[in-house]
């Protein structure tokens, strides 16, 4: 989604917008993949310029589809979230000093030129929904560690007392008090 700030009105521009499930492949090219799939992605945006400065706000909902991280099937994790920019014209790099970012400097961007190009941002915004540990289901159970079975379908007739070996020693610490 790209925007001609010179045609931003000046009480702002409302766009209402759908990406199909190919658009993640257009953000890559054929640079690689990306570890999760996504529905169709609704997007609405409030676009406004205050002289050189362009701010966004906006919403994105779509369904992410990743693998989960205890049986290793596919999860569907519901995404609705509101996004805001504040960008403003990209100067010429002075030093690359590492700073640190307060959470205020999260909301602020760069553009080149007289095109704003939404969807990298849109892209940070649904990478950000994603948790770090993608379940299926709260509960969960996970691949038996013996036998691989998947323990959300069938149960297994292996030993739940078994002992890591590694750790067997510690049953032979004495704690007193």
């Amino acid at each position: 989604m790209k925007i001609n700030i010179n045609n931003i009105p000046e009480e702002g521009l409302d766009i209402q917008t759908t990406k199909d499930r190919n658009w993640l492949q257009s953000i890559f090219g054929d640079v690689g993949e990306s570890d999760f799939t996504l529905d169709e992605i609704h997007i609405t945006c409030n676009i406004r310029k205050l002289q050189q400065s362009v701010f966004l706000n906006g919403a994105i909902e779509t369904v992410i589809h990743m693998t989960c991280s205890r049986c290793l099937e596919t999860a569907m994790l519901p995404v609705s979230a509101s996004f805001r920019y504040t960008l403003v014209p990209a100067k010429a790099e002075e030093s690359r000093e590492e700073i640190e970012l307060s959470e205020e400097d999260l909301e602020y961007g760069y553009y080149e030129g007289e095109i704003v190009d939404c969807d990298p941002l849109i892209y940070e915004q649904i990478v950000l929904q994603i948790p770090i540990k993608v379940l299926c289901m709260e509960d969960c159970r996970g691949l038996c560690p013996d036998c691989g079975t998947n323990l959300n379908l069938e149960a297994c007739n292996c030993a739940s007392d078994r002992v890591d070996e590694r750790l067997a020693v510690l049953k032979k610490l004495k704690l007193t008090s």
